[in-house]
């Protein structure tokens, strides 16, 4: 065999294990493969379902596993008055158990009504896990469901909100939201027409991170979600959420993937 095609079979391998490692293997920790969950069931295996504390001071409800349910095809996260833990008020989360990366995530949610409530769907990863705290948001505050709430953090710092307008109220129907995250930029997309677009480096999570939905309401952030009055339970509803990881093929049809592959 000659020195120049013992140089292109090394050539070659290397190009092979460059492409076999895909985009996820950029990421350390990510574990998270494609999905899209329509919620025929809970698979419990797949969701965690948080119960039992609240995320501190600032939140005036417990986690509670009675707040989750799935019924006709829809995920279930209510906020309603039932004393559970240190607070008077019992509300909903899941989080997937695994990490996901660079690729597109997706939802389709109709949010809670109500002053002081927050309907979020997001990535997050922090401390607890032994990482630095990185987070992409969707979140819809109840003082205003006419619009949306985007933000990153990066290493624990925020303050890259933008507030988007929604064609209806949040509360009053199913919108689509979806943001595609690639190692140089991050689109924001809301039934599938881009709103929003960041390439500042510093700006970007780098952390594969798990995917969140929750509910929940606070007494104190009155500035920024508003003042909070229960008006009665009320609940997030979500019909589907999927993850698409980069080079994936398109998961069902009118998916934001599907404008990208």
């Amino acid at each position: 065999m000659t020195a120049s095609l013992k140089n292109a079979l090394r050539a070659g391998a290397l190009l092979a294990a460059l492409a076999a490692a895909g985009p996820l293997a950029a990421q350390e920790g990510a574990s998270g493969t494609s999905f899209v969950e329509e919620f025929d069931t809970l698979d419990t295996g797949f969701w965690y379902v948080s119960d039992g504390w609240n995320n501190g001071a600032h939140q005036n409800c417990t986690w509670s596993k009675d707040q989750v349910a799935v019924s006709d095809g829809k995920l279930l996260l209510s906020f309603d008055a039932a004393p559970a833990g240190e607070r008077d008020y019992a509300c909903g989360e899941v989080q997937t158990r695994k990490r996901y990366g660079y690729g597109t995530y997706e939802v389709r949610m109709k949010t809670a009504t109500g002053s002081g409530l927050n309907s979020a769907f997001f990535t997050y990863i922090g401390p607890a896990d032994k990482k630095q705290h990185d987070e992409i948001d969707f979140e819809v505050l109840g003082k205003d469901t006419s619009r949306v709430q985007l933000n990153q953090y990066v290493a624990g710092k925020g303050g890259n909100e933008k507030l988007v307008p929604l064609p209806a109220p949040a509360d009053a129907g199913f919108n689509d939201y979806a943001f595609v995250w690639q190692k140089d930029r991050l689109r924001y997309y809301v039934n599938g027409a881009l709103v929003h677009e960041v390439t500042d480096p510093a700006a970007l999570p780098v952390n594969a991170q798990k995917v969140f939905l929750s509910l929940w309401g606070s007494d104190t952030l009155t500035g920024w979600m508003g003042r909070f009055a229960f008006a009665g339970p009320t609940r997030l509803e979500v019909e589907r959420v999927a993850f698409t990881a980069e080079g994936d093929a398109c998961p069902f049809a009118g998916s934001v993937a599907c404008l990208l592959n």
